[in-house]
């Protein structure tokens, strides 16, 4: 379970042991988070603060895209490593196999039979894949199975 305390332990321990960029990492998602809570005026819950991580991590991989291209090897290796930290505070992805059997179970559920019910299927579903699978592929996944 990830939550802000979590992360602000983490930081003091990367603090005492000198991980900076540990410790960066993790003043910049805090950062992230503080702002999202100011925005909502009120604490963020588990899933919210994933949602920062994976969007963080995010940033972090476009940032390792744009370096290649621009052949900056010092911007990757900094990338890479930021998205090390934050990848150890995020659930495991689901398997393409784990994916589809939660979409079939969905579709059962949802009595969804062609494209035209794939709203009722994905807003059964993304409660179940937060965090552990891309909206994207989920998507792509729910159309074929439903065409």
């Amino acid at each position: 379970m990830v939550n802000r305390d979590l992360l602000q332990n983490d930081l003091k321990e990367a603090i005492r042991n000198g991980d900076t960029v540990r410790k960066n990492t993790l003043r910049m998602a805090l950062a992230a988070i503080k702002l999202a809570e100011v925005e909502k005026r009120g604490s963020l819950n588990e899933p919210d603060i994933l949602a920062i991580l994976q969007k963080e991590t995010k940033g972090r991989k476009e940032t390792i895209e744009d370096a290649k291209k621009a052949n900056r090897d010092d911007l990757i290796k900094s990338a890479e490593a930021e998205l090390a930290v934050l990848q150890t505070y995020l659930p495991q992805p689901l398997l393409p196999e784990e994916l589809d059997e939660l979409i079939q179970t969905s579709i059962e559920e949802t009595g969804a039979t062609n494209p035209g019910d794939m709203g009722k299927v994905m807003k059964a579903l993304m409660p179940k894949v937060q965090g552990r699978a891309d909206g994207k592929v989920v998507s792509q996944r729910v159309r074929e199975l439903l065409a």
